[in-house]
């Protein structure tokens, strides 16, 4: 579908590719990805910054009320001609001499470059601390007086509503409504707000705004039935929608939303419970606590997956026997058993969910922010429940489901940026047709990279950790230690305090004040533990006090299942020139080598290694950790494959049967 097509319909969209078969998938995904290196291929850095950069002086000639009157005429060209190249670049022009009038800042060309690459459908690699944010309204601009929807969207509400406020002056310059949509705002401020030009908003709130519109739908869809009911006037369906379709997207942290976080499917539900739901838990702990690992079940943790084994099967049927109920059936009653076992095993407190005013709350396992409004489903949110004390909450059925794959791709045009993509590229090329462009520093980087060590023993991980945040304490070092789990943090902050260092620790449990504690970690002398990427797309600004002790001082306590989560931390240092370090610290009782097993040979290696002489593991270790991150990354991979063909199998059994997704 044209973006700039007279006749769109009422809520754009682009229609799902039906199922091919095998050889026209793979002829289709070799020509996709010649396509896509193409594409990348044909952007050139000096074409296309010259090509901006000529209609500069004119435009800054002009007063504001002229510039405001030469966006209205380009607009009217772009509408009546279409995102031709040198309309678009007179729209980066315009936006520019507006960021430059308004607030103070030119677009550097690498900027115009990582601007040029979103407008074209691309993902623009742009190092942490480059101007993403202010990248993201160049495009944005030429989109939107072209006259097409533009959503912004980043990963929480305070970098939406930070983001909108920073940049709403170089859309009013240029006469660009803007558009802020949280998480608290009731049905008629949101339609107000996705009315606007530039619209900002999370990943997860377009989702579930998108999946309420299916429900007022009711799937049908198509632009003809939506034309129709237009006609009804005051009563038509299509009053009730939030948005005006999809039509072009840029989202912030590509890495983070389309691929972290596409291993779960979003779900809109309601409460379905009979009552028995708080029994039903009980049972299932009591359960799981008396069934035996490798007798009764297995646990793949690299998979996060239980399997019950046949004696396990007949051990669940022996326990359960009394009960009655729901354990009267095998595929419900081993289902049950799996999701009690998983509960028990699998999710951890402080680390997976957090405990609050006897409700569990889950904790996102890729920015460490609390989710308060979430809950896991088919049960498992209420094992935890039982297993941690609180009042059981009734399950909740679903209504319509979508996974962010399946979403994402129903934009006309979609772009991104990231400080990190180039590991994921074959990822977002082949499920979202997304080329990675690599842009270039503005200037060149300082960052130390200090060599890797892996301890033997957590213990010795964290004495050594205290131990080197002492030593830059004392000559004033700002130090920042990022931590895996809000119970690391917690121990991190023992091992500091038993030193008498002074810190300030950010965490799932202070997230209310997340942006003030990770933008004062620059400070001379200042030691900030951050739990995963608590703060990321937050500002470190270094006093010259720090410039001069070698800037910010970044040190990695363990190892993420994703080695792009470990490069944002890394990035928080050495940002636009600055100097900084970056360290790791780990050991071999690490989260990430548990997932290798204990009786796989890696895992039996591993041990070996903690039995050694010394307090560092070696070279070999360092090995092991890197070897267990890439087949966690691999594992987490095809598990998005599966959900994206499992969502498309419930998706097609859904329209068989007349309900939305």
């Amino acid at each position: 579908m044209n973006l700039l097509q007279l006749d769109a319909p009422p809520y754009p969209e682009q229609a799902e590719a039906p199922d091919a078969g095998w050889l026209q998938a793979r002829a289709d995904a070799l020509a996709g990805a010649v396509q896509r290196r193409w594409r990348a291929w044909g952007v050139r850095r000096g074409t296309v910054v010259a090509r901006i950069r000529q209609h500069e002086p004119a435009l800054d000639a002009l007063s504001d009320a002229g510039l405001a009157e030469a966006a209205r005429e380009l607009g009217r060209a772009l509408r009546r001609d279409g995102l031709q190249p040198a309309l678009c670049a007179r729209a980066f022009a315009l936006a520019g001499v507006a960021a430059h009038r308004r607030l103070g800042k030119r677009p550097y060309d690498v900027q115009l470059l990582g601007g040029w690459v979103m407008l074209q459908g691309m993902v623009a690699e742009m190092n942490t601390g480059e101007g993403k944010t202010l990248t993201a309204t160049l495009p944005a601009c030429a989109m939107a007086l072209a006259g097409v929807p533009v959503h912004v969207i980043t990963v929480n509400d305070y970098l939406v509503t930070r983001d909108a406020v920073l940049m709403r002056p170089v859309y009013e310059a240029l006469g660009l409504s803007v558009g802020v949509v949280t998480e608290d705002l009731q049905p008629p401020e949101r339609q107000a707000a996705y009315a606007c030009q530039v619209v900002y908003a999370s990943n997860k709130t377009v989702v579930f705004d998108y999946l309420r519109d299916r429900l007022v739908l009711a799937g049908q869809t198509d632009a003809l039935r939506l034309r129709v009911d237009q006609l009804a006037g005051a009563g038509a369906r299509t009053r009730r929608l939030l948005l005006r379709g999809l039509s072009y997207a840029i989202v912030d942290e590509a890495d983070s939303v389309l691929v972290d976080e596409a291993r779960t499917p979003l779900i809109i539900s309601a409460p379905a419970g009979d009552g028995g739901e708080a029994v039903l838990a009980q049972q299932g702990m009591q359960l799981a606590r008396q069934l035996a690992e490798r007798e009764d079940y297995r646990l793949a943790l690299d998979t996060r997956q239980v399997s019950l084994t046949e004696a396990g099967r007949r051990s669940v049927a022996r326990i359960s026997q009394a009960w009655g109920g729901p354990w009267a059936g095998k595929l419900r009653r081993d289902e049950l058993a799996v999701q009690a076992l998983s509960a028990l095993h699998l999710f951890h407190r402080d680390q997976h969910y957090l405990v609050r005013d006897d409700q569990v709350q889950i904790v996102d396992e890729y920015t460490g922010r609390v989710m308060a409004d979430r809950s896991w489903e088919r049960g498992l949110h209420q094992m935890i429940e039982a297993k941690e004390g609180c009042t059981v909450t009734a399950p909740k059925a679903p209504l319509a489901r979508i996974s962010y794959q399946r979403f994402f791709r129903r934009y006309l045009r979609l772009g991104g940026m990231t400080g990190t993509a180039q590991e994921v590229r074959g990822e977002l090329g082949r499920v979202y047709g997304l080329p990675v462009v690599r842009i270039p520093t503005h200037r060149p980087p300082r960052r130390e990279q200090r060599p890797e060590r892996v301890l033997r023993s957590a213990e010795a991980k964290w004495q050594a950790i205290a131990q080197r945040v002492a030593e830059l304490h004392a000559r004033g070092a700002p130090v920042l230690l990022g931590t895996p789990s809000v119970a690391a943090s917690e121990r991190a902050s023992a091992a500091l305090a038993a030193r008498g260092l002074p810190h300030q620790m950010l965490s799932a449990k202070q997230d209310a004040d997340e942006a003030a504690v990770v933008a004062a970690a620059g400070q001379p002398g200042r030691i900030t533990i951050a739990t995963n990427m608590a703060g990321r797309g937050t500002d470190i600004a270094l006093a010259p006090e720090a410039l001069a002790l070698g800037g910010l001082h970044v040190i990695l306590s363990e190892r993420h299942d994703s080695g792009r989560i470990d490069r944002q931390l890394a990035g928080r240092c050495a940002r636009q020139g600055d100097p900084g370090v970056f360290e790791a610290l780990l050991s071999l009782d690490d989260e990430l080598l548990h997932q290798l097993g204990q009786r796989t040979p890696l895992g039996r290696l591993v041990a070996q290694l903690r039995r050694g002489a010394g307090s560092d593991a070696g070279a070999l270790a360092v090995w092991l950790v890197r070897l267990a991150q890439r087949r966690v990354e691999r594992a987490h991979s095809r598990v998005r494959q599966a959900l994206l063909k499992s969502d498309r199998q419930v998706s097609r059994l859904l329209a068989f049967s007349g309900r939305p997704e």
